[in-house]
């Protein structure tokens, strides 16, 4: 970083317009921010705190409806204002984007390899013909890491997968050599392990144009191990703006350090702090400090006066108490949860849910499996998508297993096959000890109140014509429970969840995500469940209202409640509410065990890899770590493969004599018992004896 300011934006607002163009409410209230060459600056906060309305209105791409005020010079050239024409000019040549959503950003009928291309064509001179752009296109597509770069260039977007669609929008944001990157949520809905793929592509690209890049993100462990500065956002405003390791080391605004104390760490057995309360709505900000109302620190003259971001040394804080802050620390701000599991007594429990060799195929869409733009040909011969291939698992009486890997695994289809209560063609389901295969339609109906599921995204589940109150309660008219019981248990579980009396007559449209998350689970628990399915009920939700959603989670576990099986992609939430975690690749439980085993020292090697990617809110130790980025995505469905599923991405099997190497490429490995972690269970034929040494890096040493 050389201190050339190659963006400097200067009291930017973006307001609504009003009624006869009158001012309306404002979204981004004067945000300063100055990027230097070779820099990454990171700009993190909650949903709604203006990080996306500020990265398009340095585009000049805010949609319509909106005002845009204030200085944004790029390579000292004011673009607030500039005609359409001139900005089409500066944008990819000077100045690119990386979208939250590659598949709505590229257009669908046309290749993604012509996209690309059609950048060098407007940008470059000499102007190239197609065929040189589309080579230079495929260039690009192989330097950020996309396998079969020609197939993926000749392919629509939608015949790519999530990871390989965000590596091809940064290779089209790179190919005009800009000097400033804006990527905005490149790394959100996806598997860690495309998300390290993706996080690699962007320092590829930061190194091949010399671009400095504009990180926005909610994600702090991606911004720790990624920027050199952070800002954070609330209400529109930067409130705090540091050097990456002086602000997690040392925040000096509450906001800050409550957003950095609701992240849940892999790394460690201290479990998130939720930040009480709402972000403001549009239009809900008064003339103080917007933070005021969650603040635990807010007097009469933080929701009176407006506080300005001053400091020193680099660090700027907009807080009126950033002192008192600073010495209290975040724990005392927003101390963790005060929950401890029960100890366990006698026994081992049994189990209230046991699946044996599960198998689950679909019928294959019309047209399927004839070609893969970048794999070849796939298997016809059967016209089905193998789901799962062989699932054993099972939960005992009063724990949370955990269920994880990457998207395409099986987790949800295993949930479905559960909660449908029917017989599945392949393998078994028993619950409760009742086998599903031979229940009776009454029987299934005395079963349903036993098994509940919270769905991923609560709004599209929750009917929004119906009262919270008639919601809620509807599991219990299902069981003829009395009028006047119905209503005591509504009240009941609405209080459990946080909810009060008054929201019983709302709406589901009139509450934020996290409230409606919190509906689910009280619908859920209204019939006194003894298994409760959860299907990643934090994806959607910002940091800070996740952390209170897992902590209502735990809570639940104080008394007698549910057992439930979570499924999740995000190792670190697993970490915290899981006593055991299973570990699926490819319609497969390849690791099982309890989580503290399994989490330091993982016995499979996708176990491992998916550990390695995760990030963690700490950049001195995000910068030390050794991480084994995995090439390649996961087998596509329908694709034929024998042997091992995880041989052709696996750290191990490179290592291995070419003897060894068939037994992986023949045989599909059995789940054996091993020594490492106690007797814990893996699918390898090579599993890691020591995956973890007294420094803590990690290895990949294998037995045999």
């Amino acid at each position: 970083m050389t201190g050339d300011a190659l963006l400097d934006v200067r009291g930017l607002r973006v307001g609504v317009v009003g009624a006869g163009r009158s001012p309306g409410p404002e979204l981004v209230r004067g945000v300063d921010l100055r990027l230097c060459r070779g820099e990454v600056l990171g700009l993190v906060g909650e949903s709604g705190a203006g990080k996306t309305l500020t990265a398009l209105a340095l585009l000049g791409l805010c949609p319509p409806g909106v005002e845009v005020s204030g200085s944004v010079r790029l390579l000292g050239r004011e673009l607030v204002g500039l005609p359409v024409r001139e900005l089409a000019r500066v944008r990819g040549r000077h100045i690119a984007m990386v979208f939250q959503d590659a598949l709505t950003a590229f257009t669908p009928v046309q290749r993604v390899g012509d996209q690309i291309g059609e950048v060098l064509r407007i940008h470059q001179r000499p102007r190239p013909g197609r065929e040189s752009a589309l080579r230079a296109a495929i260039e690009l597509l192989d330097t950020v890491g996309v396998p079969e770069p020609d197939r993926a260039a000749r392919s629509y977007p939608h015949q790519l997968s999530g990871g390989m669609r965000q590596r091809a929008m940064i290779a089209m944001a790179m190919a005009g050599r800009p000097d400033v990157i804006v990527a905005d949520e490149p790394t959100s809905a996806l598997d860690v392990t495309v998300q390290a793929q993706v996080l690699q592509a962007l320092a590829t690209a930061r190194r091949a144009t010399g671009a400095a890049l504009l990180l926005v993100s909610h994600d702090l462990g991606v911004v720790a191990g990624t920027a050199d500065r952070v800002a954070v956002m609330y209400g529109g405003r930067i409130v705090e703006s540091a050097g990456t390791d002086a602000l997690f080391a040392r925040p000096r605004m509450p906001y800050t350090m409550g957003l950095i104390g609701s992240v849940p760490r892999v790394d460690g057995e201290a479990p998130p702090a939720p930040v009480p309360g709402e972000p403001p709505a549009v239009g809900d900000i008064g003339p103080g400090c917007a933070f005021a109302p969650r603040c635990p620190l807010a007097e009469q003259s933080c929701r009176a006066r407006l506080p300005e971001l001053t400091g020193d040394g680099g660090h700027f804080v907009a807080c009126h108490r950033a002192d008192e802050a600073a010495m209290r620390g975040s724990v005392e701000l927003f101390p963790p949860s005060g929950y401890r599991k029960p100890p366990e007594k006698g026994a081992e429990p049994e189990p209230v849910l046991r699946i044996a060799g599960l198998a689950k195929s679909f019928p294959a869409p019309r047209g399927f499996g004839q070609w893969s733009p970048w794999r070849g040909r796939t298997n016809t011969a059967q016209h089905v998508v193998p789901a799962l291939e062989s699932v054993d698992l099972e939960v005992r009486r009063g724990e949370t297993l955990g269920l994880v890997g990457e998207s395409g695994a099986g987790k949800s289809t295993t949930l479905l096959e559960v909660i449908s209560l029917a017989a599945p063609r392949t393998g078994t389901i028993e619950i409760l000890g009742q086998d599903t295969s031979s229940l009776s339609r009454d029987a299934a109906r005395r079963l349903r109140g036993a098994v509940q599921l919270v769905p991923q995204d609560p709004m599209s589940s929750l009917d929004p014509r119906m009262p919270v109150g008639d919601i809620v309660a509807e599991p219990l008219w299902v069981q003829r429970m009395p009028a006047d019981r119905v209503a005591a248990r509504v009240a009941e579980v609405l209080r459990l969840v946080g909810l009060g009396p008054d929201d019983m007559s709302a709406c589901p449209h009139r509450f934020s995500g996290g409230q409606r998350q919190r509906i689910a689970i009280a619908r859920a628990l209204a019939a006194r469940p003894q298994l409760l399915l959860l299907d990643e009920p934090l994806s959607a939700l910002d940091v800070s209202v996740g952390a209170g959603i897992l902590d209502l989670l735990r809570r639940l576990r104080e008394g007698p409640g549910p057992s439930c099986l979570f499924v999740s992609h995000d190792l670190a939430v697993v970490r915290h509410i899981a006593d055991r975690v299973a570990v699926m690749h490819a319609g497969r439980v390849v690791e099982t065990g309890e989580v503290k085993e399994v989490f330091e020292r993982p016995a499979h090697p996708y176990t491992r890899a998916l550990l390695d990617a995760v990030s963690v809110p700490d950049p001195a130790l995000q910068r030390t770590r050794t991480t084994v980025v995995l090439r390649g995505d996961p087998p596509a469905a329908g694709e034929h493969m024998t042997g091992c599923r995880f041989r052709t991405r696996c750290p191990v099997f490179a290592s291995l004599r070419r003897e060894q190497q068939k037994r992986c490429e023949r045989e599909i490995p059995a789940t054996l018992k091993t020594a490492v972690g106690g007797g814990r269970s893996v699918a390898c034929h090579f599993p890691l004896t020591h995956p973890r040494d007294g420094s803590g890096q990690d290895s990949f040493p294998v037995a045999g």
